[in-house]
């Protein structure tokens, strides 16, 4: 199970990454499309819609199941992954490269309180 170190997660199996600018990158974790397999549709949060944190934002859906994706924090959502609902695929073969959203957290401090890569993984092992 690939649990990259530098990303934080949510007991819901969202991963989260700081980007430069300021904004967090939000995708499915290794773990989750791994239980769901291979996904047939992915539908992400159009771009302006502001968010609560755990708020259910967006769905991936595949031949056994469909999930809800929540937000991991509070903010507004500044980019959508749109090349998701041609290849929705994209996140099984990459999980952590194919992001679903992009947030402006509300709260960049809110951040620190996500599971960290070992919380994570005791959070389902």
């Amino acid at each position: 199970m690939n649990i990259p170190e530098s990303l934080k997660y949510t007991a819901s199996h969202e991963w989260v990454r700081a980007e430069p600018d300021g904004t967090l990158s939000i995708g499915i974790t290794d773990h989750a499309q791994d239980a769901l397999g291979e996904l047939v549709f992915v539908e992400v949060p159009e771009v302006g819609r502001k968010l609560r944190a755990e708020e259910a934002c967006g769905v991936v859906e595949s031949v056994k199941a469909a999930s809800d994706v929540y937000a991991p924090l509070a903010g507004e959502v500044v980019a959508a992954n749109k090349a998701l609902n041609d290849a929705p695929a994209a996140v099984n073969k990459d999980p952590y490269g194919a992001w679903l959203f992009r947030l402006q957290p509300a709260d960049p401090g809110a951040l620190a309180k996500l599971l960290d890569a070992a919380a994570y993984r005791k959070s389902f092992t």
